[in-house]
């Protein structure tokens, strides 16, 4: 019998620990729900490097617009390190 890995899910449980999926079934709700996740996080960090850009960009970004814009970039970046450990882990042997 081959087990499948278990999926590591881009969220967190309330207490902090990763959550893992098992199922062979990569159209199930849970599996879509976590593929939709996944898909608005990269989203929403390459509009949040679009922003850090135009900060970047502007020569009279202040100091607060550019603090905001370096701790949105890391959260996104945090976001999307984590959508790459779960790809990471559905496609390992």
């Amino acid at each position: 019998m081959n087990e499948l890995p278990l999926r590591l899910l881009p969220w967190n449980s309330p207490e902090g620990k990763p959550c893992y999926l098992s199922t062979d079934d990569p159209g199930s709700r849970l599996s879509r729900m976590a593929d939709e996740v996944e898909a608005e996080l990269i989203a929403s960090a390459a509009a949040v490097l679009a922003g850090a850009e135009a900060v970047l960009a502007d020569m009279a970004a202040g100091e607060v617009a550019v603090r905001f814009a370096l701790t949105r970039t890391t959260e996104s970046l945090r976001d999307a390190l984590r959508v790459a450990e779960c790809r990471a882990r559905c496609v390992a042997p």
